[in-house]
């Protein structure tokens, strides 16, 4: 998902999207840990950018937010 995408969505749909990928990169480097192989390593990576994105545009549209309140 690009942050392009992102914007156009609700706080809340994006925090929702915020906790899955942490949930889903959690999964992954757990599994890393203990087998020291995974299928996909490349997906650590492209979910920690993920994670990046969200917070970056969540914490945009929440400064928005207080903006417009005041």
């Amino acid at each position: 998902m690009k942050a392009k995408e992102m914007r156009d969505q609700t706080v809340d749909e994006l925090e929702a999207a915020f906790s899955d990928t942490r949930k889903e990169l959690f999964k992954l480097v757990n599994e890393m840990q203990h087998s020291k192989k995974i299928e996909k390593p490349d997906l650590i990576r492209k979910n920690k950018k993920k994670l990046a994105r969200l917070l970056t545009v969540l914490t945009e549209k929440r400064s928005a937010e207080q903006n417009s309140t005041l």
